[in-house]
């Protein structure tokens, strides 16, 4: 059995005090989920049932609500996919954020713009994870300054996103060209080496990635049998050329 939704083993005591009682609900409460989002940030530790709790609350206090905030609670979320933590935060933010910005009938207020960009552009970077185009992951990244910006908060970002698309690639795969691994995880020479090697303690054969047997990667084949007895195919011929009554 997994663990539950609202399981983050590194959450502080005065979190959990929140997330469990009326204070969940309580505008004041949003400078510590902030803070909290923050906390995340920098220490590489992940609460998505306290963050989309923060969203809940801006929802209903739009006035409260951090553009910085959202869209760190939005980079998190994509160190973690495969998992729908992203679309689970896009779904309490507010619906011009992912109108197209040119036909746009909503009327920003100031700072709404650029919030909606920047949405976007995670969006992408959501879209092409989920299409494993990862290559295409690491160059959209360096394609412009903005993602820099939204990155620059979230501590080991990039070494996080490699470590879960490793850990995606593990899933599916037994054997690799090391080209296109690199282009993957965005690493070449020794820190290729390095991180296949060391950090996922997969084998280097030349121009070949051999990733160990697990249980996702490992082919079984499944025998269905048939367990259909001659009289029930009996009454199934008979009561076709029974006449209706």
């Amino acid at each position: 059995m997994g663990a539950p939704f609202d399981f983050a083993p590194e959450r502080p005591d005065h979190i959990e005090q929140i997330l469990n009682g009326l204070d969940r609900y309580n505008p004041e409460t949003t400078a510590v989920f902030q803070d909290y989002v923050m906390q995340q940030c920098e220490n590489q530790t992940y609460d998505c049932y306290a963050n989309l709790a923060l969203l809940k609350l801006y929802q209903f206090n739009p006035h409260l609500a951090r553009d910085e905030t959202i869209t760190n609670i939005l980079v998190k979320a994509l160190t973690v996919f495969p998992s729908p933590d992203f679309s689970l935060g896009l779904a309490l933010l507010p619906s011009h954020t992912l109108a197209p910005l040119s036909t746009s009938s909503h009327t920003p207020a100031a700072g709404d713009a650029p919030l909606s960009e920047a949405v976007q552009k995670l969006n992408i970077l959501k879209n092409l994870l989920e299409g494993a185009d990862y290559a295409a992951f690491w160059s959209t990244l360096d394609s412009d300054d903005l993602y820099a910006d939204l990155v620059a908060d979230v501590s080991g970002f990039e070494e996080l996103m490699r470590v879960r698309i490793a850990a995606t690639v593990s899933q599916s795969i037994r054997e690799v060209e090391r080209s296109i691994l690199e282009s993957w995880l965005d690493l070449n020479g020794k820190e290729f080496e390095h991180f296949v090697g060391t950090v996922c303690g997969w084998n280097v054969d030349g121009d070949k990635i051999k990733v160990p047997i697990n249980k996702d990667n490992e082919a079984k084949g499944t025998v269905v049998r048939e367990n259909v007895k001659f009289d029930q195919f009996s009454r199934v011929v008979r009561r076709a050329f029974e006449q209706p009554a």
